[in-house]
């Protein structure tokens, strides 16, 4: 085995453990083995087209660092992980831009965090809820943050002129 990677050992099937350990090991010539690297990855999300909080169309995208922890669940609890995280993570970006609002409204009594002016909250708010989502996968998030965000084509040119109305006022 190399360096972070780690080989799933079954019996005719059957799990028998896994080895982490770098270097060459002797293990019963009837185990099958499969490879499975631990190393940190980079998940660089597409951007999604949808609705924040006040149903306003936007435009998001995020990236994810991620790395397998439990190689076992990994490889037997789901599919694909590495397809599991990518779906996941489109489902879990979606999710927080619904929850929070694209930038504060002037007409609100009381301050709520906004994607535009809470990196650190949202930022916090995605890895919670990525890492929820993909610890049935023996995935850790080491760090989410958003790449891409703007109000969607269609309306950009309205909202600008919104706020350049408002910062007038």
């Amino acid at each position: 085995l190399q360096p972070n990677e780690a080989a799933i050992l079954q019996l005719f099937g059957a799990y028998r453990g896994t080895s982490r350990a770098a270097g060459l090991r002797g293990t019963n010539p009837f185990y099958t083995r499969k490879k499975i690297s631990l190393r940190a990855r980079n998940l660089n999300g597409e951007r999604l087209k949808v609705n924040d909080k006040r149903g306003n169309p936007i435009e998001i995208a995020a990236v994810v660092v991620w790395h397998v922890a439990d190689s076992a669940k990994a490889t037997f609890d789901v599919d694909d992980y590495e397809n599991f995280v990518k779906v996941q993570s489109e489902a879990a970006v979606r999710h927080l831009a619904s929850s929070f609002a694209y930038d504060d409204d002037d007409t609100m009594a009381v301050r709520e965090p906004t994607l535009l002016g809470s990196a650190e909250a949202v930022a916090r708010a995605l890895e919670k809820e990525l890492q929820a989502r993909l610890d049935q996968a023996g995935v850790v998030v080491e760090e989410a943050r958003l790449t891409h965000l703007a109000y969607a084509p269609e309306i950009a040119q309205v909202m600008l002129r919104r706020q350049q109305a408002e910062a007038i006022i």
